[in-house]
C-alpha cells in the first residue's frame, strides 16, 4: 500500500530564491544607459567553476562582442582554482557565451546598426550553472552620469529625513 506525496510546486520566487549572485558590474551602471538584458550561459573549463565557487570572479572593465556569428565574453577575470594541480587557465581568456541563434541575430543587429554596445552586468549560478546577465547598452554623458548622482543624493536624503520625521 503506497501513499502518494504531493510536492508544492515551484514558483517564480522559489527560481529568484535559487540565484547565487558571484560577481556584478556595477560600474557599468553607472556608465551606460541599459536597453535590453538577455541571460546567457558561458561555456568555462572546470577548474573556472572551481575558481568561480571560491568567489574569485571579477566582471570589472568586461564586455561582449560578437565574432563570426557567435557571442564571446572578454575581459572577465577568473582567478585559478587554489588546490589545481598542473591543470590550468587563463585569467582573463575570452569565453564563449551561449545564446540562442535569434538572440546573437538580434544582438548583432542593434550593435551594428545603431552603435549599441554589449557588456555583462552580473555573474550568478542559476540551478547549479553559471549565467551572465548581458545587456544592450548605450554609453551615457557625463551630464548623464552627474544626474544620476543627483538623483541618488536627494533619494537619499528624503529617505533620511522621512526616517527622522517619523521617529519623532
Amino acid at each position: 500500500m503506497s501513499t502518494r506525496v504531493s510536492l508544492p510546486k515551484r514558483t517564480d520566487s522559489d527560481a529568484a530564491e535559487a540565484e547565487t549572485l558571484i560577481a556584478d558590474n556595477r560600474k557599468a551602471l553607472h556608465d551606460y544607459h541599459v536597453l535590453e538584458t538577455f541571460e546567457a550561459g558561458v561555456a568555462l573549463l572546470g577548474t573556472e567553476v572551481k575558481g568561480i565557487r571560491e568567489g574569485k570572479a571579477s566582471l570589472r572593465d568586461s564586455y561582449a562582442r560578437i565574432d563570426k556569428g557567435e557571442a564571446w565574453l572578454h575581459n572577465v577575470h577568473i582567478n585559478p582554482y587554489s588546490h589545481r594541480g598542473y591543470v590550468d587557465h587563463d585569467p582573463k581568456r575570452r569565453r564563449k557565451l551561449l545564446l540562442h541563434r535569434i538572440e546573437i541575430r538580434k544582438l548583432i543587429g542593434k550593435t551594428t546598426e545603431r552603435g549599441l554596445t554589449l557588456v555583462p552586468l552580473r555573474m550568478y549560478f542559476k540551478r547549479g550553472r553559471v549565467k551572465v546577465a548581458v545587456a544592450l547598452v548605450r554609453g551615457k554623458q557625463v551630464h548623464d552620469k552627474r544626474e544620476t548622482i543627483r538623483r541618488r543624493e536627494i533619494d537619499r536624503e528624503t529617505l533620511a529625513a522621512v526616517k527622522e520625521r517619523a521617529r519623532a
